[in-house]
């Protein structure tokens, strides 16, 4: 929907079921409340009830009631924290991070209060049910109940929220409508009168800052409405948070700031070392019976059977990355460095099999044990496109400040990039990993990554 100066100053998102009910709204303030009451019913009884047949089960001292109602309590309070921290990975990862959380404080319970002995099998039986039935419900929910979202602002950063969430019906938003320009050309007192009327209106859940102007004349309104409930993010980070990327455009350099941030949860390089030891030691165990006949089918074509290059790791400091040879051996005969395509002309009818299952990506895994490189991480890039890439993609250097990975959250989202357009929308997700990076996303980047590589999804 493009973004008009219409005469009336609220535009709407388009005409249809989300428009009448926008309408009835108005004069329903309460059909949000009732909605939120049957999410969060069900929410507690689906935890309820695999909760209630561990305790009945278990023989109890307490009664089954009051002991349910302990082991709810706790399992209910970790999921919502996980659904909390970990929107944009989707409902599956955080009903994992929540349901195991959960497990621990019913383990507690379970060994410090009198009378209570659930058993091992029992409370796995019990954290499975949990996991499956808070996952499938969070799914339904997200596919039926949309936030809403008011956009306060015009011009291209609104166009640009607009265009993502109309364009990917998958997420859990939608956009009931702008305050147009014909209210921000008022004075701002008539602006704030016509926001406080359209907020009042049409109760969004999320209000976006569209620019800077916005932000200055809208805040003593929005402030005198908090009691309806709505939450106010600026563009960016309602990227960051809706959509799992970081827009360039409107990115500054204070951004990067919050990665040094005092409140900035570290994670550690001890534990991102410990954690690629382990994946990369298990992954060549699991691989080993493969590489005789990864061997074999390589050398089928004339060449070598390792393929060495020198990319760029953390600091920019340069390395040689091992795979296994995919293309030609005259794939680069004119001299001049290219990049690498999804159907590349120059691959092999061996290498594009290998490219396809990524398998030609297994020796990387030495890489990452002579910590050159991390399992999850931003691509390495080789140093012949820099300069290119330094000059026009804003902010490129930045993800060298962390080591290149295997797979990462740039890789499961865009394709390969082949360009400079393709390596900026890859850089946006590369920004989200770098501020939002701990053991729980890297294990959830590894599970998708599994996951699409069986299923055969994404890139």
């Amino acid at each position: 929907m493009s973004i008009t100066d219409a005469d009336a100053r609220f535009a709407p998102s388009h005409v249809g079921p989300l428009e009448r009910l926008a309408r009835q709204t108005r004069s329903l303030g309460h059909a949000r409340g009732n909605v939120r009451l049957v999410v969060l019913g069900g929410r507690l009884v689906l935890v309820w009830l695999p909760a209630f047949a561990l305790v009945a089960s278990g023989g109890a001292a307490l009664s089954a009631v009051v002991a349910a109602s302990l082991v709810t309590a706790l399992w209910f309070v970790a999921l919502r924290a996980a659904f909390a921290n970990y929107f944009t990975v989707g409902p599956v990862v955080a009903s994992a991070v929540g349901t195991a959380t959960g497990l621990v404080g019913v383990s507690a319970l379970d060994l410090w209060m009198p009378g209570m002995d659930f058993g091992e099998a029992k409370l796995a039986e019990t954290a499975a049910a949990v996991f499956a039935l808070s996952a499938a419900w969070e799914y339904a929910v997200r596919s039926v109940v949309k936030r809403r979202v008011l956009i306060v602002g015009t011009g291209r950063c609104a166009s640009d929220v607009m265009q993502e969430l109309t364009l990917d019906r998958r997420t859990p938003f939608t956009v009931v409508g702008v305050l147009s320009d014909a209210a921000a050309r008022g004075t701002d007192r008539q602006a704030a009168q016509e926001l406080s009327r359209v907020v009042q209106a049409h109760r969004p859940d999320i209000i976006i800052l569209a620019d800077e102007r916005a932000g200055g004349w809208a805040m003593e309104p929005l402030l005198k409405l908090a009691p309806l409930g709505f939450r106010i993010v600026g563009v960016s980070h309602f990227f960051e948070h809706a959509l799992g990327r970081v827009p360039l455009r409107h990115l500054t350099p204070t951004w990067f700031m919050s990665m040094l941030h005092i409140r900035q949860k570290p994670y550690t390089r001890l534990t991102k070392r410990t954690f690629d030891l382990a994946v990369a030691s298990l992954g060549l165990l699991l691989v080993a019976p493969l590489l005789p006949v990864l061997v074999l089918l390589v050398r089928t074509t004339p060449g070598s059977i390792i393929y060495r290059q020198i990319r760029l790791g953390e600091g920019a400091r340069p390395f040689t990355i091992y795979k296994f040879r995919t293309m030609r051996s005259d794939a680069e005969a004119s001299g001049r460095p290219q990049f690498a395509q999804e159907h590349d002309p120059r691959a092999t009818r061996t290498g594009r099999m290998l490219r396809q299952t990524h398998l030609d990506e297994i020796p990387q895994l030495w890489n990452v044990l002579k910590g050159d490189m991390s399992i999850v991480g931003p691509r390495p890039e080789r140093p012949e496109f820099v300069e290119m890439l330094e000059r026009d993609v804003p902010f490129w250097t930045r993800r060298l400040l962390v080591k290149p990975g295997i797979t990462g959250w740039a890789q499961l989202r865009a394709n390969y990039a082949f360009d400079v357009d393709s390596t900026a929308e890859k850089l946006s997700y590369d920004l989200w990993y770098l501020r939002n990076r701990n053991v729980v996303i890297d294990l959830a980047i590894c599970a998708q990554t599994v996951s699409a590589l069986l299923l055969r999804r994404g890139r």
